[in-house]
């Protein structure tokens, strides 16, 4: 039985773009053309179904790339202010209990 590594490679947007088009423009399955170039099937399926909602083609309600990066952001900086706010309070509660000294 052999054991899946937890690490996973990262490939660049060029390379990702490349395999796209190569899997779209291939009379090859996905499979074939994932094999060739050494990434597994389920990724490059991934990245030909973004690619798809990047163009306008995939389905309704998918969030383009652009929106995903938008998204992570606006998540981490809400994450931030979250931060902000909650040590605003506290300090707050801290002066004024302070004051009634």
């Amino acid at each position: 039985m052999s054991k899946k590594s937890n690490t996973s490679k990262r490939y660049t947007a060029e390379f990702k773009r490349d395999a796209v088009a190569l899997a779209l423009s291939s009379d090859k399955t996905v499979t074939e053309v994932a094999r060739e170039l050494g990434v597994s099937p389920e990724g490059l399926r991934g990245w030909v179904k973004q690619a798809k909602v990047d163009r306008g083609e995939g389905p309704s309600g998918a969030l383009t790339s652009a929106e995903r990066e938008e998204l992570a952001q606006l998540r981490r900086k809400v994450r931030e202010l979250e931060k902000t706010v909650d040590v605003l309070g506290k300090a707050t509660a801290f002066f004024a209990q302070d004051k009634l000294r």
